[in-house]
């Protein structure tokens, strides 16, 4: 097993374990991917992997049909992703994918958690070279081979695919995911959810006291409404 399974093992239990939080960045994805693409899922493919992501946890139809008729309201304000990096405790790398309406504000909080945990926000470029910029997709593994999928994947793209119990998991450059998505779509394979990863080329083993130093930084920054996703360098 490589990297990305190694990586998907370690956040397992962490990613969205919150399942209002999970609907809070799904509502918003679904309003940049209208914004970007309109409200039609068969003519925008970003919407149709949000809408993916919707119901691999769970999220009530209402609420994204919701969420759609929002975005498409000129009065709802758009999102925009922005990047932080920085370094927390014992110089361990933080990437922080945000998505906000207001900038000043995010930057502020995001700004605090680290000088309030013995961290420092960087500058753009900073940390995010430390890390791999990947793309993810799980899909129905019923009655496919993951050899003979890894081997026909490997000409869009995919890097590593590995089975569990949740589905066969296909990993490949951030580049690859359109085309990827759009060769499982032709196939009629069922993608249960997708999505973007930020894996540590290296990470860094901490005592338990010092992890437990960083994970206070981490938990403030994943409780801020701004955030979607963060990564780091620590071990797990």
């Amino acid at each position: 097993m490589g990297r990305a399974f190694e990586f998907r093992k370690a956040r397992k239990m962490k990613r969205w374990a919150a399942m209002s939080k999970a609907f809070t960045r799904i509502g918003k994805d679904i309003v940049m991917a209208v914004k970007e693409g309109g409200p039609d899922p068969d003519s925008n493919s970003r919407l149709r992997a949000v809408i993916q992501n919707a119901k691999s946890v769970n999220m009530p139809k209402d609420n994204v049909e919701r969420a759609i008729k929002r975005a498409t309201d000129k009065s709802q304000g758009d999102f925009k992703e922005v990047l932080f990096e920085g370094y927390g405790p014992h110089g361990i790398a933080i990437l922080i994918e945000t998505a906000t309406d207001n900038n000043t504000r995010t930057v502020a909080n995001i700004r605090s958690y680290f000088n309030k945990c013995n961290g420092s926000l960087g500058t753009s470029g900073s940390v995010e070279f430390m890390f791999d910029h990947s793309c993810n997709f799980r899909i129905n593994g019923e009655g496919i081979d993951p050899e003979e999928l890894e081997l026909d994947m490997i000409d869009f793209g995919a890097e590593e695919v590995f089975t569990d119990e949740e589905g066969i998991h296909i990993y490949a450059p951030f580049e690859s995911f359109g085309a990827i998505q759009k060769e499982l779509e032709s196939r009629e394979i069922e993608i249960i959810s997708s999505g973007f990863d930020r894996i540590p080329q290296l990470t860094k083993e901490l005592s338990p006291e010092q992890a437990e130093e960083v994970e206070k930084l981490l938990e403030k920054i994943e409780e801020d409404d701004d955030v979607q996703n963060v990564f780091h360098t620590m071990k797990e």
